[in-house]
């Protein structure tokens, strides 16, 4: 339509053919074959309708460019098709890292007993469907204990040590009879992983990690924080208070520079609260003129209204609201992967998931 316009109001020795010759390539990662094939011979149409009009339809002036629209229109199945088998390994590529997710990764149980469940990541790059955020909740004999990470490094390096951080998880946390035996027993592992693997992954790979514990009755949560982001308790009220380890720690996978203490820092956990683990990539999202994103002073701004008569809200929408305020914040693009764990103890349900079940679950980061 522009092509025939602009012939139409300019004088008979300019042409449009080739802005018509642009139809093609434009149609090409729009339509299938036989609407490309459709958009070049409309454009060939076009041109031969227009300079019969303005009389200067012949060789040079016309013939020659119709046999360039017709090559043209070639070339812009060509490129379909090249686009389409470029989608296909694509999509290929993301069904294959989905599964690997699905495998490695798994989701977290929805509920444990009286205690409601849901996990978010939010990769910082769309494609990456695995990194180095997880996260782990299990049922053991002590209790229900959970894990939040991020181990150092990206890509498929990072992958590895989320196995390896994930597997040693599983075996301690049914074994250790409490935290601190939990943490060596994790501390071991990791360094066992290091030395198999060499190199950089030994002499610096670490993971920041929150370790929490519930009592058996759910009434308190028990924490180790090794380097990792505190987590926030959200009460029954929607109010937001940082928990805070009493004692500063290394990440693990660094005892080998040092001996240090894993203090266990145990806090109520009162029917209604919530308890919202996550990843650096929350906390260090920056907004426009530098400021970190603070979950205790905007969490309870985001989540007002909840704590109304039937108003409350499940842990998996807790973490969607935070997601989005986390993106306002920081302008639109996650900065960095963010790993989310939510988990909310209900005021009333049946008792505690038998000892034993386990169901972890991690995030790519």
């Amino acid at each position: 339509m522009l092509a025939a316009l602009l012939d139409l109001v300019t004088p008979h020795h300019v042409t449009s053919a080739p802005l018509l010759m642009t139809a093609p390539v434009a149609a090409a990662p729009l339509f299938g074959v036989r609407g490309i094939i459709g958009v070049g011979l409309t454009a060939m149409v076009v041109h031969a309708f227009l300079t019969r009009l303005d009389g200067t339809f012949g060789w040079r002036a016309s013939v020659a460019n119709q046999i360039t629209l017709a090559a043209v229109t070639a070339l812009a199945v060509l490129i379909h098709r090249t686009l389409r088998r470029q989608d296909a390994r694509a999509r290929r590529a993301q069904h294959v890292a989905a599964v690997a997710q699905r495998a490695v990764l798994p989701r977290p149980p929805s509920r444990l007993g009286n205690l409601h469940i849901d996990a978010r990541y939010v990769p910082a790059e769309s494609e990456a469907l695995i990194g180095g955020d997880l996260y782990v909740v299990q049922s053991t004999p002590y209790g229900i204990r959970v894990m939040v990470g991020d181990v150092r490094g990206k890509g498929l390096g990072a992958v590895s040590a989320v196995s390896a951080d994930l597997g040693a998880f599983r075996y301690a946390a049914d074994e250790a009879e409490d935290l601190p035996q939990l943490v060596t027993r994790l501390e071991r592992a990791l360094l066992r992983e290091g030395g198999r693997r060499g190199g950089q992954q030994q002499e610096e790979g670490f993971t920041t990690a929150l370790i929490a514990e519930f009592s058996l009755d759910l009434e308190t949560v028990r924490l180790v924080n090794r380097g990792h982001p505190p987590p926030v308790l959200i009460d029954a009220q929607g109010r937001a208070v940082l928990l805070e380890a009493s004692e500063e720690a290394p990440p693990l996978g660094m005892s080998d520079l040092g001996v240090w203490s894993s203090p266990v820092d145990s806090f109520p956990f009162p029917a209604g609260s919530t308890l919202l683990c996550y990843t650096d990539g929350v906390t260090e999202s920056r907004d426009a003129a530098g400021g970190f994103y603070d979950p205790v002073s905007r969490l309870p701004l985001v989540l007002g209204g909840w704590a109304r008569p039937g108003g409350r809200l499940a842990p998996g929408q807790i973490l969607d609201m935070l997601i989005q305020d986390v993106r306002r914040h920081g302008g639109g693009r996650p900065q960095d992967d963010q790993a989310m764990l939510a988990l909310h103890r209900a005021r009333a349900g049946p008792g505690p998931a038998p000892p034993g079940s386990a169901a972890p679950a991690a995030a790519p980061g």
